[in-house]
């Protein structure tokens, strides 16, 4: 057997890191967590680190069993940036929430390295930087979303500029039914409910607003160099179809499988190759049965409108949009605000906006911290 993979997993006590260290555990061999990086829960990694035994390890506020677990392990403390571009890193798994992303993303593909991203605010904010730290780099990113890992996949082998049309899907979240009336009433315990898929708390939020697929519009427009105009998003509740492509033929391809995020983690971390032995359940269509397909309700759901707004706008538009929405879930969360004055919020802040039109990295952070602010603001109940 070749040498194991050496993995930076930048977040990995959220969702997604859990499941990676999961899917590294079960690799054997083929994969190794040689950094890990983590947020407050410093109970969760300092107990990763005695699992694992990486070389680096970070964390904002390390506590003593962490310190401890670190020392036993020979780990050394290192900021994100600089874990992402050590040459004793094969690839760079970044799976933190919001602009904490940003920085390694960029710090990364500079150094040449994958980056498997699983962060949709990195490619939001800053999709121009980014693409130009790979040219720079020669690194290259591998989406971990099931939804840009189904484009991934369709897109192997077809030739550059043959693509029509790029399908993402939603399940629609949790409230995908309910009217203007009982959205208004919904509480956080309603919107973490996912009826599909186990997520962080901000992006099940997201979900349930369809902020997340109006993100994902952004990042499939960067991640596979198309125009926001050949961007599309339909309905389909029972998340089999994780997304298609339309070609110039008319052709259609489709990537199906269960929901579980564990496959395109792994496929991210494997590529070019495919694992050997599956790493969720198959896919049983008989027993799956029929499969549903609509149009989204941008009246009732309207984070979706204004990220594929923000999008099209360009600039600083997408990271005061993202730095907006991240506020405003939280006051949520919170029980400060509404579900319906999340996109109020949003909305009012990118009233207040001044966009740059090709940001620098500092404009871009500008923008970002000068959202938060506004979006901190804006009192519940108002009308944008």
């Amino acid at each position: 057997m070749n040498a194991p993979r050496r993995i930076a997993v930048l977040g990995s006590t959220g969702s997604i890191g859990r499941q990676a260290l999961d899917v590294i555990a079960r690799s054997a061999g083929r994969f190794a967590a040689v950094a890990l990086a983590g947020g407050g829960n410093t109970a969760l990694l300092a107990e990763q680190v005695a699992l694992h035994r990486p070389r680096y390890v970070h964390a904002p506020a390390p506590c003593a069993a962490l310190e401890t677990a670190a020392a036993a392990s020979g780990a050394r403390f290192a900021p994100p940036e600089e874990v992402a571009a050590a040459p004793d890193v094969d690839i760079v798994l970044v799976a933190t929430a919001g602009a904490a992303g940003l920085l390694p993303t960029l710090a990364a593909l500079r150094a040449g390295k994958p980056v498997a991203i699983a962060n949709k605010e990195v490619l939001v904010m800053a999709g121009h930087l980014v693409r130009r730290a790979m040219a720079e780099g020669g690194g290259d990113l591998r989406p971990v979303d099931s939804e840009h890992s189904a484009i991934w996949q369709c897109l192997w082998g077809e030739t550059p500029g043959t693509v029509r049309r790029i399908i993402l899907t939603a399940s629609g979240g949790a409230f995908r039914d309910l009217s203007m009336e009982q959205l208004a009433a919904v509480t956080p315990e309603q919107a973490l409910d996912h009826p599909t898929w186990k997520m962080g708390r901000k992006i099940t939020v997201d979900s349930a607003t369809l902020m997340n697929k109006g993100m994902e519009t952004i990042e499939a427009m960067w991640l596979f160099d198309v125009p926001m105009a050949a961007v599309d998003v339909v309905l389909h509740r029972e998340s089999i179809v994780h997304s298609l492509v339309e070609f110039s033929d008319g052709s259609v391809k489709a990537q199906l499988g269960v929901p579980d995020m564990r496959l395109p983690i792994q496929l991210a971390l494997s590529y070019p190759e495919r694992m050997p032995e599956p790493a969720v359940p198959l896919l049983d269509l008989a027993a799956a049965g029929a499969l549903h397909f609509g149009r989204p309700d941008t009246e009732r759901f309207p984070c979706l409108r204004l990220a594929m707004e923000a999008g099209r706008a360009g600039g600083t538009v997408p990271a005061a949009m993202a730095a907006a929405d991240e506020v405003a879930v939280e006051r949520f969360l919170s029980r400060e605000i509404g579900f319906l004055d999340i996109p109020r919020i949003i909305e009012r802040v990118l009233e207040q906006h001044r966009p740059v039109a090709d940001p620098s990295l500092d404009e871009v952070l500008a923008a970002d911290a000068e959202a938060r602010r506004l979006a901190a603001a804006v009192p519940a109940g108002v009308p944008a």
